[in-house]
């Protein structure tokens, strides 16, 4: 199979599963017991894994909280910081996040926050004009995303982190789709609190870990209760091989020169592809966007038939993982301006940094075949 769904899920990097393997087969120790050598070690490889996080986002180890996930991350960001309204009762949240944004925001609703939906370009960007507008000392959190999971578009998150903070206001960013690609700096950005994923970075399923600014950590109260782990503020056993896999998959940023090769490759599949359907559409940034991203439309032909023409040869996705099985157009696509037809029509093709020419060659001739084929069955209704 040519795996063409990075976006949703990564492979483990072969560093990363070397790392993880002693403390797999041979260091079982719980990394709380303090009585003895092997709880040591486990405690010490988590502390060096939290060193190695905190370095790649130019941070201090003591801001690094490990979760199982970008989405509790999310969570922990979110329903952590708001827990009771206050004179900032307000909360901002960019119309294309991921739904691990959107539901917590939204269940701030019944806390008595007022959360408030920043509009999008037909790119998928942030209304810089509509978020001044909204800016004010009622605002608590700003919520954007430094990079899309469906379209691959790029936040101009230093913009707005100094429009935030202008006004007095945090800022959060879920930065699990970025970490594979570019470098994060979070004091350069201007970000207080930020969520990582494991397994979008070649590291393991399982783990993430939020950035809290040491400021803004103690602002923070926990959603899971139990032992005083991670300061007080995730309660329960931390998984020490997980932890040492995330914290070698964030060790090395990656090369300049293989970003602009990944996507040099990303462009030549949609070149490949346009070459066989002139009328293919693009959705999201032109430029400026994640460099293994492409969601694409076929007119006239559902995006059900295309990916189940191309089983077991290719994996592609109609887009986030977090939705599968959902029957409803995707948010993000309905709020770059798609209808319900063109949003069943996306196909979100992710690449890897290690997709080669010749899997993309054959990638493309697949889709010629599986339009073919889904044209000569007919059309699927699409429901409004």
């Amino acid at each position: 199979m040519i795996y063409l769904d990075h976006q949703a899920s990564s492979p483990l990097l072969p560093k990363v599963l070397d790392a993880m393997l002693p403390y797999l087969t041979e260091e079982h120790a719980n990394p709380h017991s303090d009585d003895h050598a092997a709880g040591w070690r486990a405690a010490d490889a988590i502390a060096q894994a939290r060193e190695k996080i905190a370095g790649r986002l130019g941070a201090d180890a003591g801001e690094v909280i490990f979760t199982s996930g970008a989405t509790e991350a999310n969570n922990l960001a979110i329903l952590g910081l708001c827990c009771e309204p206050v004179p900032r009762n307000r909360i901002l949240v960019g119309a294309i996040e991921h739904k691990s944004v959107l539901a917590p925001a939204r269940a701030l609703s019944e806390r008595g926050f007022k959360v408030i939906t920043l509009p999008v370009d037909a790119s998928g960007i942030v209304d810089l004009e509509a978020l001044s507008r909204l800016l004010d000392d009622r605002v608590l959190l700003v919520s954007v995303q430094l990079v899309n999971n469906e379209i691959g578009a790029v936040q101009p998150v230093d913009r707005i982190a100094a429009m935030a903070h202008a006004v007095g206001a945090l800022v959060h960013c879920d930065a699990a789709q970025a970490l594979a690609w570019r470098a994060i700096d979070v004091n350069a950005l201007g970000i207080d609190l930020l969520s990582l994923s494991g397994h979008k970075t070649g590291g393991p399923k399982g783990v993430g870990a939020l950035y809290a600014r040491h400021d803004v950590r103690v602002q923070l109260r926990p959603l899971i209760f139990g032992g005083e782990q991670e300061g007080g503020l995730r309660a329960g056993t931390l998984p020490t091989p997980l932890c040492v896999g995330l914290g070698v998959a964030c060790a090395s940023e990656p090369d300049d020169s293989a970003v602009r090769a990944w996507q040099g490759r990303r462009d030549s599949l949609r070149d490949f592809l346009r070459a066989h359907e002139p009328n293919m559409v693009i959705h999201g940034p032109v430029v400026g966007r994640h460099p293994g991203n492409l969601n694409v439309g076929f007119p006239g032909v559902d995006a059900d038939q295309i990916i189940a023409q191309l089983q077991p040869d290719i994996a592609v996705s109609r887009g986030s993982a977090c939705t599968s099985g959902i029957p409803e157009p995707s948010h993000v696509l309905r709020a770059i301006g798609l209808d319900a037809v063109a949003c069943a029509e996306a196909v979100r093709i992710s690449l890897g940094p290690l997709t080669t020419e010749q899997e993309l060659e054959r990638t493309a001739a697949a889709f010629a075949r599986a339009l073919l084929a889904a044209r000569a069955e007919g059309r699927i209704a699409v429901a409004g």
